[in-house]
């Protein structure tokens, strides 16, 4: 018993070690740029400094409502791309004709780069909160109906005759057999709709007549040039992504735990 509790111990030991790797890599490589002269020191702050005055204004609540704001817009757009990205990737999935004819549609815009459509939406929506979001949404809604409708026609054909050769209905197979299976396929996209959406969020709260949020903090940090606020605000932006992206895996391996099986 004492050995298999010091064996998971152990792995758990190690697992720690492996994820404190990465961000203590990081600290080192930016204490030595700093500390060493690699860059110009009026460029880049020591990571202690930047550490410490992020901490000041998390504590202070600056920085805790810009990263609200930033998450509420984010989670804005991935809500309504959900709502309106799953059911047209199940159609266009279902039917292999209806997606070939749109897919020249689906492809274009999901090559288009996000911010290029910055002026269509401003356009059509304003300078409010309503044009950052509604880009958000587009952009993350085009990577959910793609990987939603790849996983539908990629369905595992043997389990679908299965159940057909046991003579259930059409809307019996979907619902469980080919819904389940497009789970998988499903979360990918949804985790990459997750990070395509925090980055345009990001990059419209710079551009796009912000007066908060994390991409208006960092923009105004670089402009005041206060620096450590500006690396720091950085730092938060990507822990966010980081942190939404583990939350999605953690999901993902709690409800799809037979993909691959």
């Amino acid at each position: 018993m004492q050995t298999a509790i010091s064996k998971v111990s152990t792995a758990r030991l190690r697992r720690a070690i492996e994820l404190a790797v990465g961000p203590l890599l990081l600290f080192g490589i930016w204490w030595l740029a700093a500390r060493g002269g690699w860059v110009n020191k009026d460029l880049l702050p020591s990571p202690v400094d930047t550490l410490r005055d992020t901490a000041a204004a998390i504590w202070s609540g600056s920085m805790t409502k810009d990263f609200w704001h930033t998450m509420v817009r984010v989670a804005y757009s991935i809500a309504i791309a959900i709502v309106a990205g799953v059911p047209v990737g199940i159609v266009l999935g279902a039917k292999a004709a209806v997606y070939r004819s749109v897919e020249f549609i689906v492809d274009f815009f999901r090559s288009t780069p996000a911010t290029a459509m910055f002026p269509l939406f401003l356009l059509l929506f304003g300078l409010g909160d309503l044009a950052k979001i509604a880009v958000a949404a587009f952009a993350a809604w085009l990577v959910i109906v793609f990987n939603v409708a790849y996983g539908v026609m990629n369905a595992r054909q043997t389990r679908i005759l299965a159940a057909r050769s046991m003579g259930a209905s059409s809307l019996r197979i979907f619902r469980d057999v080919i819904f389940f299976e497009t789970l998988p396929q499903t979360f990918i996209g949804l985790r990459t709709a997750v990070s395509l959406a925090l980055v345009v969020i990001i990059v419209a709260e710079m551009f796009i007549g912000a007066t908060d949020g994390m991409g208006h903090r960092i923009i105004d940090a670089q402009i005041s040039y206060s620096l450590t606020d500006m690396y720091g605000s950085i730092l938060i932006a990507g822990a966010m992504g980081y942190g939404l992206n583990l939350i999605l895996l953690f999901i993902e391996r709690s409800i799809v735990h037979w993909s691959g099986k």
